[in-house]
C-alpha cells in the first residue's frame, strides 16, 4: 500500500479548511455538537480530579493513620428516625469507651467527638448552615490548621461542658467584620456561647460551601445542649502511636471494644471501624459513578456531533461532485479521494475537540473556583479527548468518503 506523504497530508488539510470556510454555518453547527460533548467531559474531569486531590490532601493533613470507631459505617447516612433493627440494637458510642481505648499502649490519642449542623449569629449577622464539632483541645492536632488568636479549651471547661467556642476564621469575618471576636458572646444554634479562640483550617481542607467546619465546642457542651444524631454523627477519633501501624492499632481497638461490650467469640461486632483509606475509597466509588454517568451523557453529545459530521460530509460530497470528477480526470485515485474527505471530517471534529477542551477546562476551573477547590489540568484526558474527537471524524467520515471515492468520473463531470 502506498504511504501518505507529508506534502499530500498538508494539501488535504488545506483543502479541508477551504471547504470549511466555504460552508461556515453548516460547519459551525457540526463543530458545536463536538464542542458540547468534549467540554462536558473536560468540565467533569476537572471537577472530579480537583475534588479527589483535595480529599487526598486533607487526609494527609489529618494524618493517614487517623481512624474512627462509629456505630455503623454506611456509604450514605441512615435515617435516624427509621433505623433497621440490626442498627437499633447496636449500643451508642460512649465516652467511657473512648477513655478505655486511649489507655491502650498502641494508641496515642482517642477522644469522643460529635458533629452537628448550626448557624452562628451576632447582632443580626449570621452564617449559613455550618458544621460544628464537639471535641477537645487536641482538635487542631488531629485535623491540622492553626489557632491564630485566643486559646483552646481548658480542662475545667471540657469537664464541665462550658458554653465556649473556637470559631473558624472565615465565619468570624462573616459575622464580626473588623470587630475583635475574642470574649464576645454569640448565638450558636440558639445557644449563647463565648468566643475564646479563632481557628484557621489547613489551606487544603476539603470544605464545599455550606459544609465548612465553622465551630468547635467542648464535647460535653454539645452533648447537653444540642441534639446529636448518635448513629451518623457520634464517633471516637483515634490516632496510633508513632511506629504502630494502622492495622495493628485497629486490631487492638477491635479487641478492646469487644471486651468492653462483652461480646463472645461467635458474636459479630456491634460497632464499625472506619479508616481514612475507607473514606477515600467510598468517595472515589461515588465520584467514579458520577463521572461514568456524565461520560455517558457526553458520549451521546459526541454521537450527535458525529452524525452531524456525516450529514455535512454527505452534503459536501454532493455539492462537490463536479470537483471530484475533475480530480479523478486528472489522475486522482479512489484512495486519494477517500483520504481527502476523511481528513476533512477529522479536521472538522479536531477543531471541535480543541474548542471543547478550552471551553471545558475554563468551565471546570470556574466551577472549582466557586467550590474553593484547587484543580489541576487533567493532561491525560485532554490528549484522549483530542484523539477521540479526531477518531469520531474518521469513523463518521468513512461513509461519505467511500461514496465520493466510488463516483464515476464521467458521470461526476456531467453533474450540474
Amino acid at each position: 500500500m502506498r504511504r501518505i506523504s507529508i506534502a499530500q497530508l498538508r494539501e488535504n488539510i488545506e483543502i479541508a479548511f477551504d471547504a470549511l470556510r466555504a460552508s461556515k454555518l453548516r460547519s459551525g453547527l457540526t463543530i458545536l455538537g463536538v464542542v458540547i460533548g468534549v467540554s462536558t467531559v473536560m468540565t467533569m474531569a476537572t471537577i472530579v480530579q480537583g475534588v479527589r486531590d483535595q480529599i487526598l490532601n486533607t487526609i494527609q493533613v489529618a494524618g493517614p493513620t487517623t481512624f474512627y470507631v462509629i456505630k455503623v459505617f454506611q456509604t450514605t447516612p441512615v435515617n435516624p428516625d427509621n433505623l433497621p433493627k440490626w442498627i437499633r440494637i447496636r449500643p451508642d458510642i460512649s465516652a467511657e469507651e473512648a477513655d478505655r481505648i486511649a489507655a491502650l499502649p498502641q494508641i496515642e490519642y482517642a477522644g469522643i467527638w460529635a458533629q452537628i449542623q448550626l448557624r452562628l449569629e451576632y447582632q443580626g449577622a449570621r452564617t449559613q448552615s455550618i458544621a460544628g464539632f464537639g471535641s477537645d483541645e487536641r482538635y487542631q492536632e488531629i485535623q491540622g490548621g492553626e489557632l491564630i488568636a485566643g486559646r483552646w479549651f481548658t480542662k475545667a471547661e471540657l469537664r464541665g461542658g462550658a458554653p465556649v467556642i473556637v470559631i473558624q476564621e472565615a465565619q468570624a469575618l462573616r459575622i464580626f467584620g473588623r470587630i475583635d471576636p475574642l470574649g464576645k458572646t454569640i448565638v450558636a444554634g440558639g445557644r449563647p456561647v463565648q468566643v475564646v479562640g479563632i481557628y484557621a483550617p489547613p489551606a487544603n481542607i476539603f470544605a464545599p460551601p455550606g459544609q465548612e467546619v465553622g465551630a468547635v465546642f467542648p464535647y460535653q457542651f454539645v452533648l447537653h445542649s444540642y441534639h446529636i444524631d448518635k448513629t451518623n454523627s457520634l464517633f471516637i477519633c483515634i490516632k496510633p502511636k508513632a511506629g504502630v501501624s494502622v492495622a495493628d492499632a485497629m486490631d487492638a481497638v477491635t479487641i478492646e471494644m469487644r471486651s468492653i461490650r462483652k461480646l463472645r467469640p461467635a458474636d459479630h461486632d456491634n460497632f464499625d471501624l472506619m479508616s481514612q483509606s475507607q473514606i477515600l475509597d467510598t468517595f472515589t466509588s461515588i465520584t467514579d459513578i458520577f463521572f461514568f454517568v456524565m461520560l455517558v451523557l457526553a458520549s451521546v453529545a459526541l454521537m450527535v456531533g458525529g452524525i452531524g459530521v456525516m450529514a455535512i460530509m454527505m452534503v459536501s460530497v454532493t455539492a462537490r461532485t463536479r470537483e471530484i470528477g475533475v480530480r479523478k480526470a486528472l489522475g486522482a485515485t479512489r484512495r486519494d479521494i477517500m483520504l481527502q474527505f476523511l481528513i476533512e471530517a477529522a479536521t472538522l471534529t479536531g477543531i471541535g475537540g480543541l474548542l471543547g477542551i478550552l471551553v471545558g477546562l475554563t468551565a471546570g476551573r470556574g466551577v472549582t473556583y466557586l467550590m474553593n477547590i484547587n484543580a489541576s489540568t487533567p493532561i491525560g484526558l485532554t490528549l484522549v479527548a483530542v484523539a477521540v474527537s479526531v477518531a469520531i471524524g474518521l469513523v463518521f467520515g468513512v461513509l461519505p468518503a467511500r461514496r465520493a471515492a466510488r463516483m464515476d468520473p464521467v458521470e461526476a463531470l456531467r453533474y450540474e
